[in-house]
């Protein structure tokens, strides 16, 4: 299929599942926004990788996505929302009597609060635009739950709600609202969680990885993303117009348990 003539916003995606739907979505013909909160050479350097691969314009756009007004700014400052891909997010594991406040509170506001003003500044783009897809990056734990994962599996959750929220608002309109749940890719965020829980379990890298986190994935292997690149393309796509306030789960069975 092809995006030519759409443009997409992906928050959180200088690395990890964001720049590989950053990828699929510029393969697929649409100009493409990526961010974060740095603004380093190589974050641009990013996007002109993006575009000198996939010959389409991308940009690099830095935006804290714990502070709603820039958010919303990012929004403006891409000149124009077709797709809106909300997949900024961060971790941090804890018994919830000991989960850091600001951990907390960082987490809420980056992984769910984001989405909300995000999509709230981009609506009324795509309404002026006649089209639109909003696709928010959930995750198994907007679904299902671990221990030691309050803030995520609230935020989670959170964004999932929210998605049959806006797919409602918009249902009458030639506009989409869906969320991916991936079950375990590996990414810099998962990757960053593998030497903690080597310890915690005492287990080597490949144990922890086989029996540890990917236990309740009956699979046995880490989605990619370029798998979650493509399932986003998809609900981009004309076939995928009557879907819409659902949730698609990129993880190897983990939810079928």
């Amino acid at each position: 299929m092809t995006l030519q003539g759409k443009t997409a916003i992906i928050t959180g995606s200088n690395s990890g599942i964001g720049l590989g739907i950053a990828h699929e979505l510029a393969r697929a013909g649409a100009s493409v926004v990526i961010n974060s909160f740095t603004d380093r050479e190589e974050d641009h350097a990013i996007a002109k990788d993006i575009a000198d691969t996939h010959g389409v314009d991308a940009r690099y756009i830095k935006a804290d996505m714990s502070k709603g007004a820039e958010c919303r700014a990012l929004i403006a400052q891409a000149g124009g929302c077709d797709i809106l891909v909300n997949n900024a997010g961060i971790q941090h594991v804890a018994p919830i009597d000991e989960f850091p406040e600001d951990k907390w509170d960082a987490i809420i506001a980056i992984n769910m609060s984001s989405a909300y003003h995000t999509t709230a500044a981009a609506l009324p783009i795509m309404r002026d635009r006649g089209w639109g897809r909003v696709v928010n990056v959930a995750s198994a734990h907007g679904l299902t739950a671990s221990p030691y994962k309050s803030a995520y599996v609230a935020a989670k959750h959170g964004v999932v709600g929210m998605t049959k929220t806006v797919a409602l608002e918009t249902a009458q309109e030639p506009i989409t609202c869906n969320a991916i749940c991936p079950g375990y890719v590996l990414t810099p965020l998962v990757e960053a969680q593998i030497p903690d829980t080597m310890r915690e379990y005492n287990m080597s890298r490949e144990d922890v990885i086989k029996n540890v986190m990917l236990t309740r994935q009956p699979s046995k292997e880490f989605a990619t993303v370029e798998q979650l690149g493509g399932t986003t393309v998809f609900l981009c796509s004309d076939a995928a117009a009557q879907i819409t306030g659902t949730t698609l789960s990129v993880d190897g069975g983990w939810t079928a348990l």
